[in-house]
């Protein structure tokens, strides 16, 4: 074993005496990520997950990008394993940082002391080391500040580990930690992202697409399912639950209001992702709605939407502006494929003039003319699910 990825952990190293269980559910979330690129050993000690790779055939370069999407990381790093020696380690620095040796300009060496039987402690270690690449690298000006390469020994139990800067990590918390969500996805921008920073707190997701057709095109549904699959990489598996909504859509073009129709459109997605939520044993729901950005996502129709559920609801880009969010979507991969320009079911028979400060009595007066009932409960039965793996092509 020459090389190791390591995986610093963030805020779970603050958890109490259930730490343990955030940190396996941070090994088995990884474990299942990891199967593609070869076998893998998983373990923890001393707050670093290590992934050690258990055959030369292992693919370190895909591995080191599924881990950078794991949450509950904070940093990821590839790093050389060697004996706990001062000039081993020197010549491991040496061997395995060597492009980034060359390609810098400043350094300096940060080490750290686990094991408090090396005789060097850390300081004494990293003048040792910091010493020597200093003769061996002319070219190189030590920087304690703001150094091009931070070269990093640990000196721990087992081994000594070398790395250079560490790589950001998803952070978050292991995704099945937070509880399960069923999640409100569109073909826009915002919902994917909602979802995204949802799963970083932890929540394991159920997705949730309305599709009317023919008003929205197979096109469009697939647009939805790519968006899902590009979550995988930090969710994990997610199902899609596409509900046909054509049906109550048209009923209500012909029984409403007209002003009313888009809120009174997004009370029946509420009620039915509510139904799938009870289905799947989640307890909330969550949704892509910013304050003020279109006519339903005033506080006003917030509040008439939310009227129809007692789960909780969150809204997480709910004080974000649409830069802000569009700058996350460029980040997870979901923004070139929510732009397509493929329509969704929200915007089919979005009203002239709509109603920017509804209230629930006019809300529940328009609803009082429907079947709610059998509505929903036909959505529901006629759901299709769609199973998304990791890595799904």
């Amino acid at each position: 074993m020459n090389e190791i990825i390591l995986l610093k952990l963030g805020e779970l190293v603050l958890k109490g005496l259930n730490r343990h269980t955030f940190e396996e559910k941070l090994m088995s979330n990884a474990r299942r990520r990891l199967p593609a690129y070869g076998r893998f050993k998983v373990y923890t000690k001393q707050s670093i997950t290590y992934v050690e790779p258990l055959e030369p055939e292992c693919d370190m370069d895909g591995a080191f990008e599924a881990m950078k999407k794991i949450f509950g990381a904070v940093g990821v790093c590839r790093c050389r394993v060697c004996e706990k020696d001062k000039d081993k380690m020197l010549s491991a620095v040496r061997e395995f940082l060597a492009p980034q040796l060359e390609a810098a300009k400043t350094f300096k060496v940060e080490c750290k002391r686990s094991d408090k039987t090396f005789p060097l402690n850390s300081i004494q270690l990293a003048q040792y080391l910091g010493g020597e690449l200093d003769e061996l690298y002319p070219h190189l000006t030590a920087d304690m500040h703001h150094p091009d390469l931070t070269v990093y020994v640990e000196v721990r139990d087992d081994a000594a580990f070398v790395h250079g800067n560490t790589e950001p990590g998803a952070g978050g918390l292991p995704v099945g930690m937070g509880g399960r969500a069923v999640s409100l996805l569109s073909g826009g921008i915002d919902s994917p992202v909602a979802s995204w920073m949802m799963a970083k707190r932890g929540v394991a997701l159920e997705m949730v697409h309305f599709f009317s057709y023919p008003y929205t095109s197979e096109e469009a549904k697939q647009k939805v399912l790519e968006l899902a699959r590009l979550l995988t990489p930090w969710t994990g598996r997610l199902v899609v639950h596409v509900v046909p909504f054509t049906a109550i859509q048209e009923e209500l073009r012909r029984s409403c209001p007209e002003e009313l129709f888009t809120i009174l459109m997004r009370r029946f997605m509420m009620r039915i992702s509510a139904q799938v939520a009870h289905r799947v044993g989640a307890e909330a729901l969550i949704t892509g709605e910013s304050l003020g950005q279109v006519a339903s996502q005033t506080m006003e129709a917030m509040h008439c939407t939310g009227a129809v559920t007692d789960l909780p609801i969150f809204r997480p880009v709910v004080g974000m502006d649409k830069e802000e969010i569009v700058r996350i979507s460029r980040r997870i991969n979901t923004f070139e494929t929510s732009i397509l320009p493929y329509e969704d079911c929200c915007t089919v028979f979005t009203p002239k003039h709509p109603k920017l400060k509804p209230t629930l009595k006019q809300c529940r007066e328009a609803e009082a003319k429907l079947d709610i009932e059998g509505l929903v409960n036909a959505a529901v039965d006629g759901i299709e699910r769609v199973r998304i793996g990791w890595g799904d092509d």
